[in-house]
C-alpha cells in the first residue's frame, strides 16, 4: 500500500481518482479547503488548506510517497483571469516544491488536452507532440494559464524528481457536483441551447480519466503528457446522440461556421436581445467562440503506455443524463414538457 496526496480531490475528477485509489488498496490523503464528510466516510485523509499555501502543503505532503494534483478552477469569464492565474501556476509552484522538499519521487498533474488538442481544421487529430496552438488558446485565460501550469511542473523536474502531465479532454460522466464539466449537457437537456454550432467537441469519461492518473503514477514516463480521450465529435453528432439518449429534442437550427470574432460579438447581441426580454442568454461570449473550433485529441499514447481504454462514449453520455435528472440538477418543470 503507497500513501498518495491527492490535491484537488473534491473536485469532478479528484472525487474519481481518490476512488481509484482506494479501490487499488492506497492510502490517501486530500487537501480541501474545507471539511468534506464524505470523503472522510470513504476512507480519506482530510488536510484542510490551500494549494497556494507553502505552509499547508508542506503538512499535507508529509509522509506522502506520490502527489497527485488536480487542484484547479474552471471558468470562462475574462475576469477570473488573475483567479485562475494563482490556483493553476502559482499552486502548481506551491504543491511541487512541497513535494519535492518532502522527498516525493513523482507527481502526476492534471493538464487538459486544450492547451495541444484544438484546431481550426475539421480534418485535424492532434497528439501530445503537436506545436501548441499559442494564437487560438491565447484567447482564453483558462487555457493560457493551464499551459503555463504545465510548463512550470515540468521546469521543476530533476534527478529523483519526475513529472508526469495528464491530459484530459472534457470531463463528462455521474458526479460532476459543482458543474464544472457538465453544464452544456444540463443547458441541452433544459433545451436552453437555441441552436448547433458548427465545431467538434472531444470528451472522456471522468472515471476512465481517473484510471489513467493513476496509472501515469506507475506507468507513465517521466517528463511526458498523455491525452485521454474517448470522442471526437462534431457538435451536432453529440447533441443527436443526447437526443437519442435523453429524449430531448437537439435544436432544429444549425450555425454555419464563421470566424470566433463574429461568433463573439454574434453572441453579445444575443445576449443583449435576450436580457431586454427579461431573459438569461445560455451561452457565454467565450463558449461561442470555443465552438467554432475543433478539440479532437490523439489517445494512441495514452493506450500504449498507460493501458487507457475508454469506455463506450455513449455509456458516458448516458450515465451523465442520469446523473444530472437523479440529483435534480435540471430544472424539472422543463423534463415535464
Amino acid at each position: 500500500m503507497t500513501r498518495h496526496l491527492v490535491t484537488g480531490a473534491t473536485g469532478f475528477l479528484g472525487r474519481h481518482l481518490c476512488a481509484s485509489l482506494l479501490g487499488a488498496g492506497h492510502e490517501v490523503v486530500a487537501l480541501c479547503r474545507r471539511p468534506d464528510p464524505a470523503l472522510e466516510a470513504a476512507g480519506v485523509t482530510v488536510r484542510l488548506g490551500d494549494v497556494c499555501s507553502p505552509a499547508a502543503m508542506r503538512a499535507a505532503v508529509t509522509g506522502c510517497e506520490g502527489v497527485f494534483h488536480c487542484a484547479g478552477k474552471v471558468s470562462r469569464d475574462p475576469a477570473d483571469a488573475e483567479a485562475l492565474y494563482r490556483v493553476h501556476v502559482d499552486g502548481t509552484k506551491t504543491t511541487l516544491d512541497a513535494a519535492r522538499a518532502a522527498g516525493v519521487r513523482r507527481v502526476v498533474i492534471a493538464s487538459t488536452s486544450g492547451i495541444v488538442a484544438v484546431s481550426d481544421d475539421a480534418a485535424e487529430v492532434r497528439d501530445e507532440d503537436a506545436p501548441t496552438p499559442q494564437r487560438i488558446i491565447g484567447r482564453w485565460p483558462y487555457y493560457r494559464s493551464k499551459l503555463h501550469a504545465e510548463r512550470a511542473a515540468f521546469d521543476r523536474a530533476a534527478p529523483g524528481f519526475e513529472v508526469v502531465a495528464v491530459n484530459p479532454s472534457l470531463l463528462l460522466g455521474p458526479g460532476d457536483l459543482h458543474g464544472s464539466s457538465t453544464e452544456d449537457v444540463r443547458l441541452f437537456l433544459e433545451r436552453k441551447l437555441p441552436f448547433v454550432p458548427a465545431g467538434g467537441i472531444a470528451f472522456v469519461d471522468a472515471r476512465d480519466a481517473a484510471t489513467a492518473m493513476a496509472s501515469a503514477m506507475e506507468r507513465g514516463r517521466p517528463g511526458q503528457r498523455y491525452l485521454v480521450n474517448a470522442a471526437n465529435w462534431s457538435l451536432g453528432e453529440l447533441f443527436a446522440r443526447l437526443g437519442r439518449l435523453s429524449g430531448v429534442r437537439p435544436p432544429l437550427v444549425r450555425l454555419p461556421r464563421t470566424s470566433p470574432l463574429v461568433a463573439g460579438l454574434g453572441m453579445d447581441l444575443f445576449a443583449r436581445a435576450a436580457r431586454a426580454l427579461g431573459l438569461e442568454a445560455p451561452v457565454d461570449r467565450a463558449s461561442a467562440e470555443m465552438a467554432q473550433f475543433y478539440w479532437y485529441a490523439d489517445a494512441s499514447r495514452a493506450r500504449a503506455e498507460l493501458g487507457f481504454s475508454p469506455r463506450d462514449p455513449d455509456d458516458t453520455l448516458r450515465d451523465t443524463i442520469d446523473d444530472l435528472r437523479a440529483r435534480g440538477a435540471v430544472w424539472p418543470r422543463l423534463l415535464r414538457r
